[in-house]
């Protein structure tokens, strides 16, 4: 059997989303663990909430990197089997190199606050948008950006799954493509909670400031093999790792074809490490023969390493 790891970004976020994890220590320590060194209280954040505050992309971020080095960690604690192939979608990519050994759980935790700074201040906040386009064919896509756009930038930000596209740019144009896009046939177009508008070309200036913080940043050859959403590719020299990291941020997310390469290397087994089940499913619609399963809480993590 060969087995995958994958975790989730933003979007599987949600109040109390750890709260399947309560009898096993490991997960709210990894928390208080990232309170200490951000200096901010991400694990009362996740289980009280507010919403508000869990959905701002500043304190989204860290807390999907911390929620999918949790899960990982309890997963090693249960003796789970070590994968031959480590992915994430967006913000996961971290979680990837941190289970990677490729960076530091600690430089994780500082460097995607910076990058979520960094993207809320390339777009001030009600500047953009994101929306996800459900139903519509993937060859209507290009038309819809280009009538939607009028001056302003949509774009694709996340390749997910046949027929599940998300689009991200101005938030005039984003409701442009979503109304256009219902017209083209779309079953449905909904605006997601995110406060800056990932993977499209708003964001090359935090792109930018992301690479000089990078260049400081002890990067390792991975000691599992990360996929990366922007090449489809793993890579063992730092300096290709970062470039993936930088150029990821204003490209689309490569999901569809993250997973049918996946596929391709033999891969049976693929499990979401981190809240929620939505790598899950879009991933199933893409191929639908491998075997999968989300972590999604201590009872699912138990049975998934007794069967690994």
């Amino acid at each position: 059997m060969s087995l995958a790891i994958v975790f989730p970004g933003q979007g599987s976020q949600s109040v109390g989303m750890m709260q399947g994890f309560s009898d096993m220590p490991i997960v709210e320590k990894t928390f208080l663990e990232a309170n200490a060194i951000l200096g901010v209280d991400l694990w009362t954040m996740v289980r009280d909430g507010p919403a508000e505050a869990l959905n701002q992309t500043i304190n989204t971020q860290p807390v999907m990197l911390v929620a999918g080095v949790a899960c990982w960690r309890a997963w090693q604690e249960r003796s789970g089997s070590m994968p031959s192939w480590l992915a994430g979608h967006s913000l996961g990519e971290y979680s990837a190199l941190v289970a990677a050994n490729s960076i530091r759980f600690e430089d994780a935790l500082a460097l995607v606050r910076f990058r979520a700074q960094a993207m809320q201040e390339a777009v001030p906040e009600g500047t953009g948008g994101i929306a996800a386009i459900l139903g519509l064919a993937d060859d209507a896509l290009a038309t819809v950006c280009a009538e939607a756009s009028q001056g302003e930038v949509v774009e694709p930000a996340n390749l997910n799954s046949p027929g599940q596209v998300v689009v991200a740019g101005h938030r005039g144009a984003v409701e442009r493509a979503m109304a256009i896009a219902k017209r083209m046939g779309a079953k449905r177009a909904v605006m997601l909670p995110m406060s800056a508008p990932s993977h499209c070309s708003l964001m090359k200036p935090a792109a930018e400031r992301l690479r000089e913080r990078l260049e400081a940043l002890e990067v390792r050859k991975p000691m599992i093999h990360v996929i990366h959403n922007r090449f489809v590719e793993s890579f063992d020299d730092p300096a290709r790792i970062r470039k993936a990291l930088v150029e990821q941020l204003y490209n689309p997310v490569r999901w569809i074809e993250t997973v049918k390469f996946l596929g391709r290397k033999g891969v049976t087994r693929m499990v979401e490490c981190g809240p929620g089940k939505v790598l899950t499913g879009l991933s199933k619609r893409i191929v639908p023969d491998i075997e999968y399963v989300s972590l999604s809480d201590s009872a699912a993590l138990v049975a998934a390493t007794a069967q690994a």
